[in-house]
């Protein structure tokens, strides 16, 4: 059986908590139970959360845990050295030894990041290079694997690094059904955005959304202005007025984002050859999706290809 201990301390933040409804959850999906978890904290007791409430932990001790997973706070504020001192040696006993959101900044005053390639909540990326320069950020990512260190984004990409998790020990048709029972959408690879292209464009009217989601749901398809002013029931010109007041782009520019989206999100998720991505995200060819990909990243398909981590290559 794996033994998770979600490591917390005064004022950690309370979505930290989700990642245990993950493996939970997985128990009742297994044949048997998988996972034993174990709320803990330097000293036992009740700790009190950013919330205001309190929780019930057991003492942290120098015991075997499987995976070891560190929540963060707000504030990004250092637990007691003790605490450092104690993770600094936990890769020794642990296979995993993984954060959450600020807890980057956790495992790095530990000395766990040195040299490593890591992620945080993108709000504090800048605090942590500064504090962290030695450690290789990359915040554009909802978790890294590097080794037996698992780093999260913010808030709820715990959950996905939980699902990682589980998809690691106990497959991907588990990992998805607990998915389904969680009711969350998909699993989101390591390297996808921490950004979405669709919340970015923030429609301000029914119309814009609705054009917004049929460029969603046809990616392959049609999506010119005009085609999208029928979806937004306006004129052409009045649709491509009305988009770019909205979303301070041409329809043009915002459909070429929406593509590279999901043409990544296939690289993390997907096996598929390049040209197969480019034919079903609606570019057409691999040459107009490297382009748009230039624009977008700065980088080439091929490159992002190779950032993203499948289960069958992580610890």
């Amino acid at each position: 059986m794996h033994s998770i201990g979600l490591v917390v301390y005064p004022n950690f933040q309370a979505l930290g908590l989700a990642v245990l409804t993950v493996f939970e959850y997985a128990n009742l999906m297994s044949e048997t139970p998988a996972y034993e978890f174990t709320l803990v904290s330097e000293r036992g007791g009740l700790t009190t959360c950013s919330q205001g409430f309190s929780v019930h932990t057991e003492k942290l001790r120098a015991r075997t845990y499987d995976t070891l997973i560190v929540t963060g706070d707000n504030e990004c504020r250092l637990p007691p050295q003790s605490l450092l001192d104690f993770l600094a040696t936990a890769p020794e006993q642990s296979r995993r030894v993984t954060s959450v959101c600020t807890g980057a900044f956790v495992l790095a005053a530990a000395g766990l990041l040195e040299g490593r390639r890591a992620t945080t909540h993108w709000y504090h990326a800048q605090a942590f290079r500064q504090q962290y320069p030695d450690v290789r950020l990359e915040e554009d990512r909802i978790f890294i694997v590097d080794g037996p260190i698992w780093t999260s984004a913010g808030m709820s990409a715990g959950v996905d690094l939980a699902l990682a998790i589980v998809e690691k020990d106990l497959g991907s048709e588990i990992a998805r059904s607990v998915a389904r029972k969680l009711v969350v959408y998909q699993r989101r690879g390591g390297g996808q955005s921490q950004f979405s292209a669709l919340l970015e464009l923030d429609a301000k009217s029914d119309r814009v959304q609705l054009a917004l989601n049929f460029v969603k749901e046809n990616l392959a398809g049609d999506l010119s202005v005009e085609a999208l002013a029928e979806a937004a029931r306006l004129s052409p010109r009045q649709f491509s007025r009305v988009f770019r007041e909205e979303t301070g782009q041409s329809p043009a520019k915002a459909v070429e984002r929406l593509r590279v989206e999901a043409a990544r999100l296939m690289m993390e998720t997907t096996r598929h050859p390049i040209e197969v991505i480019a034919r079903e995200t609606g570019f057409g060819d691999r040459e107009r999706m490297r382009q748009a990909f230039l624009r977008a990243f700065g980088q080439p398909p091929q490159a992002i290809q190779r950032l993203s981590l499948p289960p069958e290559m992580t610890v």
